[in-house]
């Protein structure tokens, strides 16, 4: 009697990694787009100059990418920019993470030290955006599209000698960020005017704040590092909604000029 060849077993395919927001989330983003399709949208900012052109603020991003090679074009992964997980903390070095955790220390002594170099009254008259307990719950992710932005800069970096450098305060004119939801549920948020640039990914966190995971390019580069290629560069905040149709991106402690550096975006 002939035995039958059983047939052979289908191949096995490997899981596909969790994405950042889910289905319901990407709905939830989508949907709020097409409401804020009714507002305006960013306006052009061809005449404001780049940032590190401000008087009171030299900056050493600008002059170290003078002499840095071009940074890497991020290659695109069928499993996202990084990795295709939904946690902060798998993708942020040890470092960024324990700079995050210091956030409330960053408020401090950020608002403190503009206060007592005479910038009270500047910080003052922003309102919402330097109160550190402005976030709300719901809708946190922002729609895709453009957005006017504008950076405010508190305190001054330490020099690592005990000793800062830099002016308190300094809050430049507006520049445009773009904000992108990818087919595979990354928001991606990406400064895209100026001379200090940024583009990450916007991680699930708490019902009222978001996590910022990205990395810059400075001067006239034309990509971006990815995420841990050059630590200098890279950073970790929290983004915030503080209003209808406005945003924050708050970083405690960035590696240039400052203690806390405040993203304002609009529409």
């Amino acid at each position: 009697m002939t035995q039958k060849t059983p047939p052979r077993p289908a191949p096995r395919t490997a899981p596909r990694p969790a994405k950042r927001f889910g289905p319901a989330a990407v709905a939830a983003v989508l949907g709020a787009a097409t409401l804020a399709g009714c507002d305006r949208t960013a306006g052009p900012d061809r005449s404001a100059p780049p940032e590190d052109a401000a008087p009171e603020a030299v900056s050493a991003a600008a002059s170290e990418a003078e002499t840095a090679s071009r940074a890497p074009v991020r290659a695109p992964s069928s499993s996202g920019e990084q990795g295709g997980g939904d946690d902060w903390r798998a993708v942020a070095s040890p470092a960024d993470a324990s700079l995050l955790g210091r956030l409330d220390q960053a408020w401090r002594l950020a608002r403190a030290e503009a206060e007592a170099g005479g910038f009270g009254d500047e910080a003052e008259s922003l309102g919402v955006l330097v109160d550190p307990n402005a976030a709300q719950s719901g809708r946190l992710q922002p729609p895709p599209g453009e957005y006017r932005c504008r950076t405010v800069k508190l305190g001054a970096r330490d020099s690592g000698q005990g000793e800062t450098g830099g002016p308190a305060y300094v809050a430049y004119p507006a520049f445009r960020c773009r904000v992108e939801l990818t087919p595979g549920g990354d928001l991606i948020l990406e400064k895209t005017t100026g001379s200090q640039r940024t583009r990450g990914l916007l991680y699930p966190d708490t019902d009222r704040r978001l996590v910022y995971v990205d990395a810059q390019a400075w001067g006239d580069e034309t990509g971006f590092p990815a995420y841990g290629a050059r630590p200098e560069r890279d950073q970790l905040g929290v983004f915030e909604r503080i209003g209808p149709q406005r945003w924050r991106l708050v970083i405690p402690f960035p590696k240039q000029e400052s203690k806390l550096d405040i993203l304002e975006l609009t529409r």
